[in-house]
């Protein structure tokens, strides 16, 4: 549970909140969506009790062509810093271990998913609390606005989405509860040019949903190639 705090919240949490001092929520939600095509590459890898199609493996590629499309590769990476890119890509890659590991090594406990989502909570507040206590608090920094706002993402991003994340991987398996992050880059635009502004180039949205066609592909949603 402790391996799972630390791909599901702690890292990921710490690069998120780093990476996106330098690109925008609109970028980040985007690369988030990459995260069936992260657990794909994670079962090929290293959970190969999990047999991957070829037509999955062809929505593999889509997705990597969709990912290259969002960076706008023929730019480099344009304004984006590569340090931020490469810390929410490594962020994503922390959740596809987390799903084909929990769906191995967590849910053949059979323990209830509340008692997991708490213990993983936990122990991911235990590993950062260090770190709070040295940096931290400082009193002059602390408002109520801030303070609310993590608090409504604690409970609702953190507490009730963990219960329902356990409940889903263990009857719908691992590569199906990854497909949470198809509505992410949805959410992650709108929100992104009402609330914060945010510039928009022509080749996010549509590497994005680039992304989710090859996404979809891999959950076999959509079949490009069938057995004869």
């Amino acid at each position: 549970m402790w391996i799972v705090s630390l791909l599901l919240n702690s890292i990921p949490g710490v690069l998120f909140a780093t990476a996106q001092q330098d690109v925008t929520s609109i970028l980040a939600g985007l690369i988030n969506a990459t995260t069936p095509l992260m657990t794909l590459l994670v079962m090929l890898a290293a959970f190969k009790e999990e047999k991957v199609s070829f037509n999955q493996k062809f929505g593999l590629i889509v997705g990597a062509t969709g990912i290259l499309t969002v960076f706008g590769v023929w730019n480099g990476l344009g304004n984006n810093s590569t340090t931020a890119v490469l810390m929410l890509l490594l962020a994503v890659l922390c959740y596809g271990i987390s799903y084909p590991y929990t769906k191995r090594t967590i849910i053949p406990l059979q323990l209830p998913s509340e008692v997991l989502a708490t213990t993983q909570l936990i122990l991911a507040t235990l590993t950062l609390l260090p770190l709070y206590i040295l940096n931290g608090s400082r009193d002059d920094e602390i408002r109520l606005v801030p303070v609310l706002a993590m608090l409504v993402l604690g409970v609702f991003g953190s507490g009730f989405a963990y219960i329902w994340n356990f409940k889903i991987i263990k009857e719908a398996g691992s590569t199906i509860a990854s497909t949470v992050t198809y509505i992410t880059p949805i959410i992650a635009i709108f929100a992104g040019l009402i609330f914060l502004s945010e510039p928009l180039t022509w080749n996010e949205p549509i590497g994005g949903i680039v992304v989710l066609i090859g996404a979809a592909i891999v959950q076999n949603k959509l079949v490009i190639f069938r057995r004869k």
